[in-house]
C-alpha cells in the first residue's frame, strides 16, 4: 500500500509539474505577444500628450477636471471597452490664490521668495501677516520651544529629505508629515503661519505642493512650501540673524463643492464574469505642472490595458474594470465612493491594481495580500523577469483602492516603477509631459496588462 501511495503521489506531482510547465509556456507566449503589441502599437503616450497639453493640470472641481472626465470617457470608448459609464461623486473645490512670502533684512531690503501654497490651506483674505520667523527642525524642537517662543511668529520647518536612503519612498512619510500636520502643530503653540521645506528629493528651485489637514482643535493658519534651494538660503539667513521679519499673504480659498465623476470602463469576462479585477489611476492632479507622472501616466496605462486586450482579442476570464478616480489629491472622494458602491452592490473583487507612482520603468508590484496570495504571485516571477519586473516583496497598495481593502478585504497591488526621479517631480510645476519617456510609460502599461492577464487566468 505504501508503494502504491508513493507511486500515486509521484504521478500527481509529475502531472502538476507538467501542467505548470505547459502553463508557463502558454503564459510566456501570451505575455511576449503583449510586449510586441504594446511597445509597437501603444497609444498611451499620445493619450498622455493630449491630457497634459490640451487639458493640463486638473484639480478637483475645476473646469479642467470636468474636461478630463469627458476625455476619459471618450478614451475608454475608443479603447473598445464593452461598457463605459460615470460614477457621480461630490468633490471639494480648492482654489489657489495669489501667494506672497517675503523677508525683510537688517539692511532694509525686502526679498521676495517663490512659495507654493499647500493644498487645502486657508489664505489671509488678502491681508498680509507680518511677523518674526523662527526655524524649527522638527516636532520635538517645536515642543521644546513651547508657546513662549512660538506665539505670534511664523514657523519655518526645516526638516530635510534624508538623501541616504536608496528608495526615496522610504523617506516620503517622514518628510510629508510636516506638510500634512505641520501647520496645526505650529498653530498649537500660537504660530500665525507655517512655511516648510518641500517634501521632495531634488536640489532645485521647484517647490512642492500637496495636501495638508487642519486639526480642529487649533486655529487654521496659512501654509506654504519653499523649494530646496530657496529653503536652504532662508535657513542661512535665519541662522545668521539677517532677517528682521517676514510677510505672508495668500488669497487661497474653498468654493462650493462640485459634482464630478469617476470614469469607469469594463471588459467583460468569460466564465468568471462576476469576478472583478480593478485597474486604475487618478484623473485629478494638483493645479501646478500638468499632472503627467502624477497621475496622468497611471490613467493612460490603465486605459491601455483595456485597449490592448480588446485589440489583441484577449478574452479575460474575469471582468477587467478600468477606473479613472476623481479627487485622490485632496479628498479621496472618488476612491471612497467606488468602494461604497462596490459594497452596496455586493460585488466580488478578485484584486485591485493601482498605478500612481509615475510613468518610469516598472520594477515590481507592492501588495497588500495574504501570505499565500503573495507566494502565488511570486511563482510568476520568471514570466515578469524579461520585462525587468522582479520585486514582489514590498507591502503597499494605493490610496484610491485602499477603501476596497477596508470595505471588502480586497487584495491590493500597486505598480512599482523605478523610484529615483518621482519625488523630483512630484506635485511641482516640473511634472510635465516632457518628463515622461514613451518607452518607459509603455513598459509600465505592459507590466500592468501582464499582471491583469495572470490574475484573470488563475485568480489569487
Amino acid at each position: 500500500m505504501k508503494k502504491i501511495f508513493l507511486f500515486t503521489s509521484l504521478i500527481v506531482s509529475q502531472s502538476a509539474l507538467f501542467a505548470q510547465n505547459n502553463n508557463f509556456k502558454k503564459d510566456s507566449i501570451a505575455i511576449a505577444k503583449m510586449q510586441g503589441y504594446v511597445l509597437e502599437n501603444s497609444v498611451c503616450y499620445e493619450d498622455l500628450r493630449y491630457l497634459c497639453k490640451k487639458i493640463g493640470n486638473r484639480i478637483s472641481g475645476s473646469e479642467a477636471a470636468a474636461k478630463a472626465v469627458e476625455w476619459g470617457k471618450q478614451a475608454l470608448e475608443s479603447a473598445g471597452a464593452d461598457k463605459v459609464y460615470l460614477q457621480p461623486v461630490m468633490v471639494p473645490h480648492w482654489v489657489r490664490g495669489k501667494e506672497i512670502f517675503s523677508v525683510k533684512t537688517e539692511q532694509g531690503q525686502n526679498l521676495a521668495l517663490h512659495p507654493l501654497g499647500l493644498g487645502n490651506a486657508i489664505g489671509t483674505n488678502g491681508l498680509g501677516i507680518d511677523a518674526q520667523i523662527i526655524e524649527v527642525k522638527d516636532a520635538i524642537e517645536l515642543e521644546q520651544l513651547g508657546v513662549e517662543n512660538i506665539n505670534g511668529k511664523i514657523v519655518y520647518f526645516s526638516h530635510a529629505w534624508n538623501q541616504k536612503l536608496a528608495n526615496p519612498f522610504d523617506e516620503y512619510g517622514n518628510s510629508v508629515y510636516y506638510r500634512w500636520a505641520g501647520p496645526s502643530l505650529a498653530a498649537k503653540y500660537g504660530a500665525v503661519a507655517c512655511i516648510i521645506k518641500s517634501a521632495g528629493a531634488a536640489y532645485d528651485n521647484f517647490a512642492h505642493t500637496g495636501s495638508m489637514r487642519y486639526d480642529t482643535l487649533y486655529k487654521k493658519i496659512p501654509a506654504m512650501a519653499l523649494s530646496y534651494v530657496e529653503a536652504t538660503e532662508l535657513e542661512k539667513m535665519i541662522r545668521a540673524k539677517e532677517i528682521v521679519s517676514a510677510t505672508v499673504n495668500s488669497t487661497s480659498h474653498f468654493e462650493e463643492e462640485v459634482l464630478s465623476y469617476n470614469v469607469v470602463g469594463e471588459l467583460y469576462g468569460s466564465d468568471l464574469k462576476d469576478e472583478i479585477i480593478t485597474v486604475g489611476g487618478h484623473l485629478d492632479s494638483w493645479d501646478v505642472g500638468e499632472g503627467a507622472h502624477d497621475d496622468g501616466a497611471g490613467c493612460v496605462q490603465s486605459i491601455e490595458v483595456i485597449r490592448m486586450m480588446k485589440k489583441m482579442g484577449i478574452k479575460p476570464r474575469r471582468t477587467v474594470r478600468c477606473v479613472l478616480f476623481m479627487n485622490e489629491e485632496n479628498g479621496l472622494r472618488g476612491g471612497t465612493e467606488y468602494a461604497r458602491l462596490a459594497r452596496l452592490e455586493k460585488e466580488k473583487h478578485t484584486c485591485a491594481i493601482e498605478t500612481d507612482a509615475g510613468g518610469f520603468s516598472p520594477r515590481g508590484f507592492t501588495m497588500s495580500v495574504s501570505k499565500e496570495q503573495r507566494e502565488k504571485v511570486k511563482t510568476w516571477r520568471n514570466l515578469f523577469m524579461p520585462l525587468g519586473v522582479y520585486n514582489f516583496d514590498e507591502e503597499g497598495g494605493g490610496a484610491d483602492i485602499g477603501p476596497l481593502r477596508k470595505n471588502l478585504n480586497t487584495p491590493l497591488m500597486e505598480l512599482s516603477p523605478d523610484p529615483q526621479r518621482y519625488f523630483d517631480l512630484h506635485h511641482t510645476e516640473n511634472d510635465v509631459f516632457e518628463q515622461v519617456s514613451r518607452r518607459e510609460l509603455s513598459m509600465g502599461a505592459l507590466a500592468m496588462a501582464a499582471m491583469v492577464y495572470m490574475i484573470s487566468e488563475y485568480g489569487l
